[in-house]
């Protein structure tokens, strides 16, 4: 896949997240790019992910082309006029935090519902398990452990997000407040057990520092806590034993402490709790 050159001086910045940036085209309102700081060879593979999944008719913004500055790669798609993403609309209305926790969640139930070919898609536990083998942090005791927990979770062919957190959902909303919802940074999509995503809900809404949440998800940790309450009461229903439920979401937050030493190149100890005296 050939990267088509570009210049940054078309484009406005609008964002920033943990591997790159966002922007808008200066003159074309349908363009708008995600651009690596890094790993650029992960620009060529979220794109090819991005059309499978937008061909599958799940909601997400129309992938365009590969493009290079000459110092950096990215990807351009269809821009979604008007979007704001679940975690910028927890900051800016704190009093409506459960009522998008509870969307997001139905958002989530239906992705959840899909079942991919799992020829075109990676197996969650095959990831997980590169993930873990190139992680220096943990011991081989540890690493043992987690991969036998890997090894014994259910085998689903539904579709996961492989990185769902609230900031990772976006809505547009119309006149009438009827909200049309979708999902980006799709690099880590792929298919397995959907606990694998849910832990991630939970980890980013109730275990990182307040000045993480603060300054990443535009919010406080109690209102991103009462997001999780809506979520959590949508997601598993009125009849979920939820004392019972948690004990595996924790296990399953724990585990996508492999994916932020991924992408922060350090340990997580307030993540790692979740594996201590469970996984190892």
């Amino acid at each position: 896949m050939e990267a088509k050159l570009i210049s940054l001086d078309d484009y406005v910045r609008t964002g920033e997240g943990a591997n790159g940036a966002s922007y808008n085209h200066k003159s074309d309102p349908n363009i708008m790019m995600k651009m690596y700081f890094r790993n650029f060879e992960a620009a060529a593979l979220e794109l090819e992910v991005a059309k499978k999944v937008y061909e599958m008719g799940i909601p997400t913004p129309e992938p365009g082309d590969l493009v290079t500055d000459g110092k950096q790669m990215g990807i351009r798609f269809r821009r979604i006029e008007g979007k704001k993403s679940y975690s910028r609309a927890c900051g800016d209305h704190p009093e409506r935090a459960e009522e998008y926790g509870r969307e997001f969640a139905q958002m989530c139930k239906k992705l959840h519902s899909v079942h991919v070919d799992t020829t075109r898609f990676e197996n969650v536990k095959d990831r997980l398990y590169k993930m873990l083998d190139a992680n220096p942090d943990f011991t081989p005791e540890q690493k043992q452990k987690i991969r036998a927990f890997i090894q014994a979770a259910p085998d689903t062919d539904t579709a996961i997000h492989g990185d769902l957190q609230f900031g990772n959902g976006i809505f547009t909303e119309d006149a009438n407040g009827k909200r049309t919802s979708y999902f980006i940074d799709l690099g880590d999509f792929c298919y397995g057990y959907p606990m694998f995503d849910i832990g991630m809900v939970y980890l980013c809404c109730c275990l990182n520092d307040e000045s993480w949440t603060q300054e990443v998800n535009h919010m406080s940790n109690a209102t991103a806590a009462r997001f999780w309450d809506g979520f959590a009461a949508e997601y598993f229903g009125p009849d979920a034993n939820m004392e019972e439920v948690m004990k595996e979401v924790k296990i399953y937050a724990g585990l996508k402490t492999l994916i932020i030493e991924r992408d922060t190149h350090c340990p997580m100890p307030q993540f790692r709790a979740m594996l201590e005296g469970t996984i190892y």
